[in-house]
């Protein structure tokens, strides 16, 4: 391949949150660190380039964006997703999370509920309840390892929760779903009758794999709030950019609002010369990762198969956060969690830390090199092998 991603880079002592804070957060310093949901790899070559012109140019000055950047996001999700969304419907913010606050906040009151279909990305609990708003869950089921959405439970909250948000995760996280064109319709449909708005978070919508697509919430309902950004495609979090779509023009406006109130204006200038660039040139070596991705989930399936059989491994249809079942060791989260860190030495995601739908799950971030997926993957042999047997 024409890009590298065997190649390790040493991370440790850049203050990188998945490196360097093992003893803030209470974990040992030697622990293989595969948690947090940032990639291994350096950004594209072509990034980075970029990048270092802007760095050259050396003043970092209130900056915005013209046409070229607005047409270089617009264009990636119409050529790859068809979904079609103008400069004028797009609000930068630097980041999902931040603007999952701001939609709350712009729509909807303390009083009200705010649906999730756990387990699912931790930071939706937290920024609900943060806000002061009725966390409402509606867990997904599982079922021999294939999870689905409980359309009865969750038309009931929705009636008897009063409801008035839905945080929708596409593709999920952790549990690796792409929702159907038809699970879509069947959400809004629920959605529309009980005036509920669908704010959709496709932040991983780039990593679906072979035999799946990724459907735009956006071109099943024209009025959700659609949420996107660079971060995980191309590994650009600490630079803080995200792309907000907003067709309708009173919700645009409220949720503009929102930010001005929190006192935010224009965006990180080296994120606004990532964004830009990434989805301008990025699109080689994203072609190249998901290969390679598809090759590091490969080798979890096989090695715990062959080796661990009685972990079992919840196929992904997208992300590159691999949700494993641990459930036939019949151990307490506690336990789990304490044999994942002490004794195989991995610093893994808690199922927990997703909801309690999550307990006797561990997520894994296979974004890294071949290598440290083999490495992590014989330490978690050495802890569970004297159980592999029923």
């Amino acid at each position: 391949m024409k890009y590298n991603f065997d190649t390790v880079v040493n991370r440790k002592n850049t203050d990188s949150l998945k490196y360097d804070f093992a003893a803030e957060r209470k974990m040992s310093g030697n622990l293989i660190p595969l948690w947090i949901a940032d990639m291994d790899f350096p950004a594209p070559p072509e990034v980075l380039v970029d990048v270092e012109k802007a760095v050259r140019h050396g003043i970092f000055g209130y900056t915005e964006a013209k046409n070229d950047y607005y047409n270089a996001v617009t264009d990636w999700f119409f050529s790859r997703y068809g979904y079609s969304v103008s400069r004028h419907e797009t609000v930068k913010t630097p980041g999902v999370v931040y603007a999952i606050a701001m939609a709350i906040r712009a729509f909807t009151q303390p009083s009200d509920g705010i649906i999730i279909q756990t387990p699912v990305y931790y930071p939706f609990f937290e920024v609900i309840r943060d806000n002061g708003r009725n966390l409402v869950m509606n867990p997904l089921n599982y079922n021999e390892g294939n999870y689905s959405i409980d359309f009865d439970d969750f038309e009931s909250k929705i009636k008897t929760e009063n409801v008035k948000l839905f945080i929708l995760c596409n593709p999920h996280n952790p549990v690796g779903r792409v929702w159907t064109r038809v699970e879509l319709e069947r959400l809004n449909k629920i959605c529309a009758d009980n005036n509920v708005l669908v704010i959709s978070d496709e932040i991983h919508c780039d990593f679906v794999w072979s035999g799946y697509e990724h459907v735009c919430f956006g071109n099943i309902e024209k009025n959700a709030v659609i949420m996107t950004a660079p971060s995980k495609t191309f590994n650009l979090a600490g630079l803080q950019i995200a792309n907000i779509f907003i067709k309708n023009t009173k919700l645009r406006r409220l949720f503009k609002s929102e930010i001005a109130k929190s006192g935010y204006s224009q965006l990180n200038t080296l994120g606004l010369a990532a964004c830009k660039s990434a989805y301008s040139k990025g699109s080689e070596w994203l072609t190249e990762l998901k290969i390679y991705l598809q090759g590091n989930i490969s080798a979890v399936k096989e090695f715990l198969k062959e080796r661990l059989p009685r972990v079992k491994l919840i196929e992904p249809q997208g992300t590159y956060l691999v949700w494993l079942d641990f459930s036939a060791y019949k151990l307490t989260q506690e336990e789990l969690d304490r044999r994942i860190i002490h004794e195989a030495g991995l610093w893994l995601d808690s199922g927990t830390m997703f909801g309690e739908d999550g307990k006797g799950f561990q997520r894994i971030n296979v974004a890294c090199p071949r290598g440290l997926i083999n490495t992590a993957l014989e330490k978690l042999e050495h802890a569970f092998k004297e159980k592999t047997n029923p």
